[in-house]
C-alpha cells in the first residue's frame, strides 16, 4: 500500500466519524438521523461518496433527504474542516447504500440453498 493510499484510507476513517456528528447537530429530523455507512474518496481526496443507510426510509423520504443533504454539503464540509483543522475538505456527494440489501439476498439465497440441500440428503437416506 503506497503512501498515498494509506492517507486516502485515513481521510475516509475520520470522515466516517465527523460526518454523523455533522448530521447530528442539524435541526432536521429528515438527516440527522442518517446512518454513515461508508465514505469513498477519490484518488486525490479532493471528492468524496458518502454511502447513507436507508433501511427505515420509503423512496419519496429517500429523495428528499438526498436533497437537503445536497443543501446542507457545505455546512458538513465547513464542519469537516474546523473539527479536524484541514485546510480543505473533499465535495461531498451523498447515495443510499445499496450494498446491505445484496448483502442480505445473498444470505437468504444460501439459506434457501442450505434448506434444499438438507432436504435432498434426508430423502437420500
Amino acid at each position: 500500500m503506497t503512501h498515498e493510499e494509506i492517507k486516502r484510507h485515513r481521510v475516509e476513517s475520520v470522515l466516517r466519524e465527523i460526518i454523523p456528528e455533522a448530521l447530528s447537530s442539524l435541526d432536521d429530523e429528515r438527516i440527522n438521523g442518517l446512518a454513515v455507512t461508508d465514505v469513498v474518496c477519490s484518488k486525490g481526496r479532493s471528492d468524496a461518496k458518502v454511502y447513507l443507510d436507508k433501511s427505515f426510509l420509503s423512496d419519496k423520504e429517500q429523495g428528499e433527504a438526498l436533497r437537503q443533504l445536497r443543501t446542507v454539503a457545505g455546512y458538513i464540509q465547513n464542519h469537516c474542516k474546523q473539527s479536524e483543522g484541514w485546510f480543505k475538505a473533499p465535495r461531498f456527494t451523498f447515495e443510499f447504500d445499496e450494498q446491505l440489501e445484496k448483502v442480505s439476498r445473498i444470505e437468504e439465497l444460501f439459506k434457501q440453498i442450505s434448506t434444499e440441500k438438507e432436504g435432498k440428503e434426508s430423502d437420500e437416506s
